[in-house]
């Protein structure tokens, strides 16, 4: 910053200010500086004193999320505004950057949970999910608390770790002030009723000071979102699994010109798709509805045809669905399988099965109405960006494995992948939103790394090396990839010998699981070179795992907590918790689905 000479301009700061305020700006970047001018102006405005933030427990009211995907971010990210707006002290935490031994100081608290998988914490309440709910938790008479909990209701043990923070609150004595809310995929609506319902509740159980003015930044947003998904142009569609391949995996290349989307390496593409129109017609057909048939989605009529093909989810069942059909079906092994105590039997039944195979097995009669609000909404399909957009700045890539098998018969699909692969053509358009993931990003440019990334799961990693590339980054990369057959399953094997050959790719381990009698995978890779991976992290490497959250995760998991306790002498438990603390520390780090 440029200093202004004496006298050359009557400034209503003394030097002191001035300095001070040199001080405060100083680092920030342009669209920073403008959302401090607009800050500020806002005060002048409204002739009030600056916010002050809240540092210490107790004094207001103290948001806390945990978040896998960024979702339960956002809301709880929003709701800090509105409390703000309205003049409320407010602290905004994740759930990873809370100590946790001052619970027992706070009053008011506002939880924004999800879990992920089948009953997880996400990533960055583990350590807080964990202390919680063992001996060392504090009484907590003097806390008052909400909770609003995030999952999907494709798994059995939906919104698990809400509600296991909500049972163990009031447990150690806290207050709760309104009634637990799940939230599914279509969270919107829920989520701002709840959020509604905690505001109006302040005024009861803080003082609030002047209402700060709304303000948002202005810089570097584009006006494409979840809400208003941005039509990009499809310039690739390539399939890059062999003739003999069992697979058939897309390289998808979009256009982003003129969309203002910006994405960082890390983060997920998510597409709005339909639904294959032969499962569409096979539905039709098992209940005789006429296409034109009317129902409601929402607050909107639409015909039972375009309501399946654009609206409804009629791939995966969930949990709502179940209990429906187990109740107009009669069908005593459904009903048997939804009592407590089966969640092992459900959780396999509803991998195994898509939703016309349900209502096949155990038929039903229902009015054309009654099965469409048996259906929750069609989601939009969330893919790892496989592209740096530094290296491709008005691009985003993906890789996308189309999902087409034989169960009980007859063919199945995928709803997003055969939509992408089959229907999908270059020159047509995918509604798109990007969907940030902070907890997935490249460290500091001179820190090592090691991807581990079997399938698809490669796709963040390429964007990596890419930007790594772009940076010129002096830090190590070290990738371990796995798939079915070196011929015909080698994603981006020509981009990764480039690497290796240019020196931005350091190491390259595969791990193929068919090439040989025995099945290979990552996991032994990492066994296998267990010294060096354990040398990596003494130099400050961190990991990074993308891929199946059901098997591989898992497996990985125990693959590094072995290779640690071998490497330092410790036993398995205490390398778990190593694990953990790397994971804190940002050092571990996953995107599993």
């Amino acid at each position: 910053m440029s200093t202004l000479a004496a006298g050359s301009i009557a400034l209503p700061l003394d030097n002191e200010q001035l300095a001070q305020l040199h001080q405060v700006v100083a680092g920030l970047s342009a669209g920073q500086l403008q959302w401090v001018s607009g800050y500020t102006a806002g005060l002048a405005a409204a002739d009030i004193a600056p916010l002050v933030p809240v540092t210490e427990p107790g004094n207001g009211l103290t948001i806390l999320y945990g978040s896998q995907t960024g979702n339960g971010q956002e809301i709880a990210e929003k709701l800090a505004d509105q409390a703000r707006t309205k003049g409320f002290a407010t602290t905004l935490k994740s759930l990873a950057e809370f100590k946790h031994t001052s619970l027992k100081r706070e009053k008011l608290v506002t939880f924004v949970i999800s879990t992920h998988g089948e009953g997880d914490p996400p990533d960055d309440a583990e350590l807080f999910h964990e202390f919680i709910l063992s001996s060392q938790a504090p009484k907590l008479p003097n806390l008052r608390y909400f909770v609003l909990a995030l999952g999907d209701s494709s798994y059995v043990n939906y919104c698990q770790t809400g509600r296991e923070l909500d049972a163990r609150l009031a447990e150690l004595g806290a207050e709760r002030l309104e009634t637990l809310v799940e939230c599914d995929l279509d969270y919107e609506d829920a989520a701002r009723d709840w959020s509604t319902k905690v505001l109006q509740k302040l005024p009861e159980l803080l003082q609030a000071g002047k209402a700060a003015p709304h303000l948002r930044a202005i810089a570097g947003t584009s006006m494409y979102d979840k809400q208003r998904p941005f039509p990009a142009k499809v310039l690739v569609n390539q399939k890059i699994t062999g003739a003999a391949s069992s697979k058939d995996v897309r390289h998808i290349e979009l256009s982003l010109e003129g969309s203002g989307l910006k994405y960082e390496p890390g983060d997920a593409l998510a597409v709005i798709v339909e639904n294959p129109p032969q499962l569409v017609e096979q539905f039709l057909s098992e209940f005789g509805f006429a296409a034109t048939s009317v129902v409601t989605v929402g607050e909107e009529e639409t015909t039972i045809e375009d309501a399946l093909s654009r609206r409804l989810e009629i791939t995966v069942p969930n949990l709502g669905f179940l209990r429906v059909w187990s109740e107009h079906s009669h069908a005593a092994e459904l009903q048997e399988l939804m009592r407590p105590g089966h969640q092992a039997e459900l959780s396999a039944f509803m991998d195994s099965h898509q939703i016309i195979d349900i209502i096949r097995k155990y038929p039903a009669t229902l009015r054309v109405e009654e099965f469409a609000s048996s259906l929750r909404k069609l989601s939009a399909r969330s893919y790892s960006i496989a592209s740096s957009q530094t290296a491709n700045p008005d691009e985003v890539h993906l890789t996308v494995a189309a999902l087409r098998y034989n169960a009980f018969d007859t063919e199945h699909w995928g709803a997003a992948s055969t939509h992408i692969a089959d229907r999908i053509s270059e020159g047509d358009t995918l509604s798109v939103y990007v969907e940030p993931n902070p907890r997935f990003r490249l460290p500091e440019n001179d820190k090592p790394i090691i991807m581990i990334g079997p399938g698809t799961g490669v796709a963040p990693f390429r964007a990596f090396v890419e930007e790594r590339a772009e940076r010129d980054a002096s830090g190590k990369n070290w990738l371990i990839f796995g798939d079915r057959n070196f011929s015909s399953d080698f994603l981006y094997q020509l981009e990764w010998q480039r690497y290796l050959t240019q020196g931005r790719l350091h190491r390259l381990d595969v791990a193929f699981s068919r090439d040989q009698d025995e099945k290979l995978y990552v996991q032994q890779r990492i066994r296998e070179n267990g010294a060096e991976i354990y040398s990596w992290l003494e130099g400050g490497a961190v990991i990074y795992v993308c891929g199946d959250a059901k098997q591989m995760a898992g497996d990985v998991d125990r693959a590094l907590a072995e290779v640690i306790a071998i490497q330092s002498n410790i036993s398995t438990s205490d390398a778990n918790l190593h694990l953990k603390e790397l994971r804190r520390e940002g050092r571990y780090q996953r995107d599993v689905y």
